[in-house]
């Protein structure tokens, strides 16, 4: 049985840009975002700013409905796999976001 992919979206400067109290979205990471829900992945958006962020955020895109939840990032993780957590993630930085 294959697993959906599970996908966590970061915020600033992945899905929007600030300058000064403007907030500029980033085109190719809302994109991304509508594909990869539209492909049945699950997704988060998550920030040091919170969840409520988050989703502020995601309603002023106008893509809070294709993600299940919004989480703040965390301080800590307590994980058996330790500082490899992450080995098996594929990271795609959001200028590259089109091409995935």
């Amino acid at each position: 049985m294959d697993r959906k992919r599970v996908i966590y979206i970061d915020v600033d400067d992945t899905l929007i840009r600030t300058v000064g109290t403007t907030q500029i979205p980033m085109p190719a990471s809302v994109e991304f975002v509508r594909r990869m829900h539209a492909a049945g992945c699950t997704l988060y958006c998550w920030s040091r700013g919170g969840g409520d962020y988050s989703r502020d955020v995601a309603t002023s895109l106008g893509i809070a409905d294709c993600f299940t939840g919004f989480l703040p990032k965390p301080d800590i993780c307590l994980d058996d796999r330790g500082d490899k957590l992450l080995d098996y993630c594929d990271v795609i930085l959001p200028s590259n976001a089109a091409n995935h």
